[in-house]
């Protein structure tokens, strides 16, 4: 059974990792996210460290219930505006339309990703195989629902990450070929997202929230792990 993890890596674009039964089968980037997923062929599931389903109005619950489960780590996820800010042109409007619908504005770290949440949107739209992960909260599982205290961005941070992985049967080598000049802390995220979409197709996976809302396309906004 093949699966792939994919996470957005800046001017690369996207980086996936393929497991086959669980286990390291590869490394994939593109710069297109629907040009990787067609790479990716016939994986079973596919599990993106992007947000992709969208609410008409207020916070993700989601995102929300990610935080509580999270703790000291919580503010590694941040909270998704509803679908209209984002299809605003440019961040103030899109800021203010956030603030209508939630009471709070949207921040200019989460607008700078809103080319690769629309690209990652329509390829999840199209594509039932695709899932929502955060890599936290697929680390914080793997810990046994302990949140990491090292960022990715440390030595220790990343460290332990690969550890935990290695633990649960994701080894990853030391040369991944494609993978070889993207950031480490985007491969261990594609990693955790490629043993989250492990367990998704074996049906063993966990989501937050416990009962998910719909998206505004009908599909359920939810974080698997």
């Amino acid at each position: 059974m093949d699966v792939l993890g994919v996470d957005a890596c800046g001017k690369h674009g996207w980086v996936g990792i393929r497991l086959t039964d669980g286990a390291y089968a590869g490394s994939l980037v593109e710069l297109r996210l629907e040009r990787l997923i067609e790479r990716g062929a016939e994986v079973g599931a596919i599990a993106v460290d992007m947000p992709l389903g969208l609410v008409e109005e207020g916070w993700r619950a989601a995102d929300l219930a990610a935080r509580v489960l999270l703790g000291a780590r919580r503010s590694s996820v941040f909270l998704v505006a509803p679908k209209t800010a984002w299809q605003e042109q440019n961040y103030t409007a899109a800021a203010d339309r956030c603030q209508e619908l939630t009471g709070k504005r949207l921040s200019q770290q989460a607008w700078a990703l809103r080319p690769k949440l629309l690209e990652a949107r329509a390829c999840w739209l199209a594509d039932e195989r695709m899932h929502e992960v955060h890599p936290e909260v697929s680390f914080c599982a793997l810990a046994d629902g302990v949140p990491l205290t090292y960022t990715k961005k440390t030595w220790r941070g990343q460290n332990l990450r690969r550890s935990l992985l290695a633990e649960a049967g994701l080894v990853l080598p030391d040369e991944l070929g494609e993978a070889d000049g993207i950031p480490v802390d985007d491969v261990l995220d594609a990693a955790a997202a490629a043993w989250s979409a492990h367990r998704i197709a074996l049906g063993t996976a966990n989501r937050v929230p416990e009962v998910p809302e719909p998206d505004a396309e009908g599909r359920l906004v939810e974080i698997r792990y």
